[in-house]
């Protein structure tokens, strides 16, 4: 710095004279060239021994760190691809028997269906079996009591007819009987 603080009052001191000649700002003396060129050399070797090992070091720390990164997120996503298929599987193994599932719930419910129909008509079958035994029974009383009615009956108007009382049973029973056949061959004919 010296240097050029000398070289600039050179050219101000040569500018104010006129012609005097000026010394080239490029040239360096010898000796400070030497003594740069020395603590140079100091400050880089003393650079070299003691900073460079720790920042090779530091270099090398921060490759194996990026390469071991990349390792790991190539083998992550690796890893993230198969579990991704396994899910997939899984999923369409899934979708597989809820389909199996539902088209068994539909076959069953069909099943059911028709065993319930088929029980209704059994319950139907044994209701109206029922009905009509009931209703022959209901027939056979009814006929039975009409029957017994219509003979008192006849045998009243036939004692009435006759002028004498039937108060016999057995004859009674023989006139109602006889009366009845007559009465039931006039309505099939």
């Amino acid at each position: 710095m010296i240097n050029v603080i000398a070289a600039v009052s050179t050219v101000v001191v040569a500018s104010g004279e006129g012609a005097e000649e000026m010394p080239s700002v490029l040239a360096v003396p010898i000796d400070e060239l030497i003594i740069g060129i020395i603590a140079f050399l100091v400050v880089f070797g003393g650079l070299a021994k003691f900073a460079l090992p720790s920042i090779k070091k530091t270099l090398e720390d921060r490759t194996n760190a990026i390469e071991g990164g990349i390792e790991r997120a190539t083998a992550a996503e690796a890893e993230a691809k198969d579990l991704l298929e396994q899910y997939r599987a899984q999923l369409a193994q899934a979708r597989e028997e809820a389909s199996a599932i539902r088209t068994q719930a539909q076959a069953d419910r069909s099943a059911l269906i028709e065993e319930a129909r088929g029980e209704a008509r059994v319950a139907a079958a044994q209701v109206t079996a029922a009905g009509e035994a009931q209703l022959a029974a209901d027939r056979s009383q009814a006929t039975a009591a009409l029957t017994r009615q219509v003979g008192e009956l006849a045998v009243t108007l036939a004692g009435k007819v006759v002028g004498q009382s039937l108060t016999d049973d057995a004859r009674v029973r023989s006139t109602v009987d006889e009366f009845l056949n007559d009465l039931e061959r006039q309505a099939a004919s």
